[in-house]
């Protein structure tokens, strides 16, 4: 035949896809993916199998490692070394198996990344759990197979006691699929197994009573059960673990945050040198330190927190930006009949409980057959041992040991062979099997006659042949309960309770994974006390939170008590009052819009300076900070639409817009109100619609007018006039805004520099167009000074009142009179000469808070 005619024209598109398809299913079925049965991969099977065969059991010395991994690729896998020694290795580290398979001496690499030495350094050999998974493994339990050459056979799979799929997980990625199985505790997954065998029809959510989670072999915390309750439902979900951590307070009153367990499979060294880069580069503010205090005893990462940081606020955000908190997708596929299957829990528990129900059936079929050869020559031997002389005689008679074994094959040395039968038919016929037979015409087998000429001489003996006699009353015995138990499914499932209850006694240990029912998402305001705190920015921009009660409240007229200490020429500009869980709006005086959580505030004494304000915001140094307004929330849409912001500048300038307009915060800020040249931002207040506007300038004029006359602009607007300012040098002091039903009992308060003040009925400012002059709301001399603070109050408020040197005073509003609005006033606060009042702040007064003078 031509050459040519021999080439077979073939469509590459049907070989590409043909051999592609065969490719796929070699990494699906004998690389990537556990077999259900064993949960085992192919690798890890001959990794087990050959130490078996080395008979490296946990009870022999310790082999190297590279004897083993040679006796798996000579034998059985032939592939590189390196899969068959890290596969070794993988199930030799108690941080990457819940219950590690291998006992491995040497290095064997670290949590920390670090690879095992060389595999001619270690050495190796079984766990006592290896045993439940490698035995009766020689009683015909599971099929062999020829391994890669055919000169030898290996198991398809083990015939574990072990559930080693639930227990030890599984992780792969086959083609066009992937598995990733979580670990779980034995004694849960035992008690579930056996809930299982006792009531079938059991429902996943009445077998999650017993497993309730995974179980990682590093421990930590499990967040949320929903993710958990979903993946045993459908062999899918989303289980998220949290390493542990534990915050300490040392004699110094700093705090640390200690943790001393990470999640599965995050590499410790990774994650320290995660923590520090984040702490360089500012995303994660207040730690001072870091430090990897691991040994032997067990895992201790320590961080050190700074004295004006929380350290529960971050944690909070380790969980959010380093691998403290990971989650794990569950994707339950494996091998079921050679074909990938995605698993519910109940799934892998049935499918277990059918594979030990097989292997049973196998074993006790194996244990039967092997009762019933032992049975059927002890007949023999008893047979020969009733013509004890006649067996001799015929020996003796014969030339060769054929004719020997023909002549008790036949029964020559039997005279009556109707009383031969009558005695022993149902003896002969009882033991019988397909490989062991009396043939017709025939009174023993082969195997029988073969048996008696091979017996010793001692077994003629009167004892021995007691013992023989006693032996077939045994194996007749275990002949009974072993076809007992092939004929009773129940039986077989009461073996399958009774040997993993004796694997749960002796493996079974207490959970590592602590279970927490909060959601895994739990935000950072779940770790902070909802508590009120006073924040303080001073005029060079530093800030911070201090606890209400670190302020003591004074009669009027007293010298007040240290506040800030705040540095040279700076002093403290706002001062008010919020709870931790709100969010802050910060308006600068160029018109930008940043926000900040309370928490996220440096908390510090009554006395520090706190801390600079760019530090914590992207905000300019030539910026600084005029205005604020804390809300509780910003995703609630209806409060966001039924409320606005007003602003007013330093030139007389307002403009309305929506809060909505201001609720998708941007780490960078965003433009909030178009500040013309030589103006400043002085206030934004939170309206509902319905509120009446107060303005008051520096030279004693207030303006009140209604909030429907500013109509709502855009975000970029500039505004309208909202009142008219008395030359150059007048300005704007500072914006009240009140509503008729909300703030009936406020009252208007002005304060002056020298520290005079007074408190009005707001009815007393009449209602006038936006834009006019205004009416007079105190008499500007040299003893009051110029106007500095526009406040709104009730009997139910203190007064914050800070002067520039830092001195701050709290006062209770119900000693102070409501007045006419035109009056004078009387002082709040005696100043030392050459300092002025810089800012008043109102403050709710606390239930339990008494009045202390100093």
């Amino acid at each position: 035949m031509p050459d040519s005619q021999r080439i077979i024209p073939v469509n590459i598109e049907d070989q590409m896809k043909s051999a592609y398809i065969d490719y796929s299913m070699s990494v699906i079925v004998s690389r990537a993916l556990p077999d259900v049965r064993d949960g085992l991969k192919p690798v890890h099977r001959r990794v087990l199998f050959g130490m078996d065969e080395l008979s490296l059991s946990f009870r022999s010395a310790h082999k190297k490692s590279a004897r083993i991994v040679g006796e798996v690729l000579g034998k059985y896998h032939p592939h590189g070394d390196s899969s068959v020694y890290d596969t070794m290795v993988r199930m030799a580290q108690d941080w990457s198996l819940r219950y590690p398979l291998v006992d491995g001496q040497g290095n064997f690499g670290s949590m920390d990344g670090d690879s095992p030495a060389a595999m001619r350094y270690t050495e190796a050999r079984l766990q006592r759990i290896s045993d439940e998974i490698l035995g009766d493994l020689d009683k015909d339990t599971v099929d062999f197979q020829l391994n890669f050459d055919d000169t030898l056979k290996e198991p398809t799979v083990l015939p574990t006691k072990i559930p080693n799929l639930l227990v030890n997980g599984a992780s792969g990625i086959a083609v066009g699929m992937a598995t990733n199985m979580m670990p779980h505790n034995l004694t849960e997954v035992v008690d579930g197994i056996i809930a299982t065998v006792d009531k079938p029809e059991i429902t996943i959510d009445e077998l999650m009573q017993f497993i309730k989670a995974p179980d990682f072999p590093t421990g930590g915390i499990i967040y949320g059960v929903d993710g958990v309750r979903e993946a045993f439902h459908t062999g899918r979900g989303r289980v998220v673990l949290r390493g542990r951590a534990e915050i300490k307070v040392d004699d110094n009153d700093r705090e640390s945050i200690i943790i001393s367990e990470i999640p599965f499979q995050v590499n410790k060294a990774v994650l320290v040198a995660k923590i520090a880069e984040l702490a360089n580069e500012g995303k994660i503010t207040g730690i001072s330190d870091v430090r990897d205090e691991s040994d032997r005893d067990g895992l201790r990462i320590v961080i050190e927190i700074k004295r004006d940081a929380m350290a529960s606020i971050v944690l909070s955000y380790l969980y959010k930006y380093t691998p403290l908190q990971t989650s794990y997708g569950v994707n339950n596929v494996a091998l079921v009949g050679g074909r990938p299957m995605t698993l519910n829990l109940k799934d892998m528990v049935e499918e277990f409980i059918t594979f030990r129900l097989e292997v049973i059936q196998r074993r006790t079929r194996y244990e039967l057959n092997k009762a019933l050869a032992r049975a059927h020559i002890l007949i023999g031997l008893l047979v020969a041992l009733d013509y004890l002389d006649e067996v001799i005689a015929l020996i003796r008679a014969s030339s060769t040991p054929d004719d020997a074994r023909e002549g008790l094959m036949n029964g020559d040395f039997i005279d009556d062979k109707d009383a031969f039968w009558a005695k022993f038919k149902d003896l002969v016929e009882e033991a019988q099997t397909e490989e062991l037979v009396v043939l017709p015409g025939k009174v023993l087998s082969e195997q029988q006659a073969r048996a008696i000429l091979e017996m010793r001489l001692q077994k003629l003996t009167g004892l021995e042949l007691d013992k023989i006699r006693e032996e077939y009353a045994e194996i007749r015995e275990l002949i009974d309960s072993l076809r007992a138990i092939l004929e009773s499914e129940t039986l077989q499932r009461n073996i399958v309770k009774e040997e993993l209850t004796e694997v749960k006694q002796r493996y079974g240990d207490e959970r590592r994974s602590e279970i927490s029912l909060d959601t895994a998402d739990i935000s950072i305001t779940d770790m902070i006390p909802d508590e009120d705190v006073v924040v303080t920015i001073s005029k060079l921009g530093y800030i911070k939170r201090t606890p209400v009660d670190e302020y003591r409240t004074q009669t009027r007229g007293g010298r007040g008590s240290r506040g800030s200490k705040t540095r040279n020429e700076d002093f403290v500009e706002h001062l008010f009052i919020a709870s931790n869980h709100n969010y802050l709006l910060l308006f600068t005086e160029q018109g930008r819009c940043h926000w900040l959580r309370i928490y996220e505030i440096p908390e510090a004494s009554k006395q520090s300076a706190g801390r600079v304000i760019q530090n914590i915001l992207a905000l300019p140094k030539e910026d600084k900070i005029r205005a604020y307004i804390s809300v509780a929330d910003l995703t609630d849409e209806e409060f966001l639409n039924e409320h606005s912001i007003i602003f007013a500048t330093k030139k007389g300038v307002v403009k309305k817009t929506s809060l909505e307009a201001y609720s998708r915060p941007r780490s960078n800020g965003i433009n909030a109100i178009t500040i013309n040249d030589g103006d400043q931002l002085i206030e934004a207040r939170l309206t509902n619609g319905s509120s009446h506007v107060f303005l008051a300038t520096r030279k004693g004029q207030a303006i009140h007018f209604e909030e429907s006359t500013v109509r709502n602009m855009g975000r970029t607007a500039a505004g309208v006039r909202g009142i008219t300012l008395n030359g150059e040098d007048d300005e704007v002091v500072g914006m009240v805004t009140l509503d008729h039903e909300l703030d009936a009992d406020k009252t208007i308060l002005v304060v002056s520099e020298q520290g005079m003040g007074k408190r009005s009925d707001w009815s007393e400012y009449r209602i006038t167009n936006r834009g006019g002059k205004g009416v007079r709301t105190m008499q500007v001399t040299d003893k009051t000074g110029m106007l500095v603070s526009l406040k709104a109050v009730s009997d139910d408020d203190d007064l914050m009142i800070t002067n520039r040197s830092g001195i701050v005073i709290r006062m209770s509003m119900d000693n102070l009179r409501v007045m006419g609005r035109s009056t004078q006033g009387v002082r709040l606060i005696k100043l030392e000469k050459k300092d002025a009042i810089a800012d008043v702040a109102v403050v709710r007064i606390e239930e339990d808070e008494e009045g202390e003078e100093e």
